[in-house]
């Protein structure tokens, strides 16, 4: 995993690197092998696992099939502001 520090800004880069751990699923992994995990605790958090992605697989077919509305779009951070109107003083 590679981030780059552009302008010498060192805290963007590690709000960057942060963000790809965590898209990545390490940070979460760290913090579940801090500790030892019982077999039974890993059956019931795999069995979890399975059934969020099974459920997630569903969601994504019925918006595909137009049974559930699609999820709204994130607009970029210009658009965003400019939709909330001009920045008050005061």
């Amino acid at each position: 995993m590679r981030v780059d520090v552009r302008n010498n800004d060192v805290d963007q880069a590690l709000r960057a690197l942060k963000r790809k751990l965590q898209r990545e699923g390490l940070l979460r992994e760290l913090k579940r092998r801090r500790a030892y995990e019982k077999p039974s605790e890993r059956r019931v958090r795999e069995r979890g696992d399975a059934i969020r992605r099974a459920r997630k697989l569903a969601r994504k077919q019925a918006q595909r099939e137009g049974l559930l509305p699609a999820p709204k779009k994130k607009l970029p951070p210009v658009a965003r502001h400019a939709r909330n109107g001009p920045a008050r003083s005061g």
